[in-house]
């Protein structure tokens, strides 16, 4: 695959719409060609000790965040035709998904691939589990900063540059 754009969402609770970040790797002709970060408002709008111990994201970063559908009007040019790409793809679809419906968005069926699928199937018992550091490290790349989204979508990118 050498046209996507690798996608990761962090979310302040345990739903799926309450996203709280997003980021964006877009891929053209096997190369990063943009990026896109940006913190979001979450839906519904509270956080949960656990989802703030994994990204160190509160309220206080997203009080006066954009509301979803503002930050979906600038990442939507830059995916157009593009399938997408995220590690664990159910979990991040989901919250695509669940974030247009609660803004009442048509959906536009996108097309996802999973690099936690291709990590199995690539690497099978070879590692020992398929998180998304333990796959970038077997492709190769560093993963600084996990769980910030634009760091995770770049890790994504460059696993499924090699596995995809």
């Amino acid at each position: 695959m050498q046209d996507f754009a690798a996608i990761d969402f962090e979310t302040a609770n345990g739903q799926r719409s309450s996203v709280c970040s997003v980021g964006v790797v877009i891929v053209r002709n096997g190369l990063i060609a943009n990026t896109f970060y940006s913190l979001i408002k979450p839906e519904p709008d509270y956080y949960v000790w656990f989802c703030q111990e994994v990204h160190g994201l509160t309220h206080e970063d997203t009080d006066n965040a954009p509301v979803f559908p503002g930050v979906w009007q600038q990442i939507e040019p830059l995916i157009e035709r593009l399938p997408l790409v995220a590690h664990n793809s159910p979990f991040d679809e989901s919250c695509l998904r669940a974030v247009f419906r609660v803004y009442q968005m048509d959906y536009p069926d996108y097309e996802f691939h999973c690099t936690c699928s291709a990590s199995r199937h690539h690497f099978g018992q070879q590692l020992p589990d398929h998180q998304l550091h333990t796959v970038a490290a077997a492709c190769g790349y560093h993963l600084e900063h996990h769980h910030h989204a634009l760091a995770d979508a770049e890790a994504c990118a460059r696993i499924a540059m090699r596995l995809l």
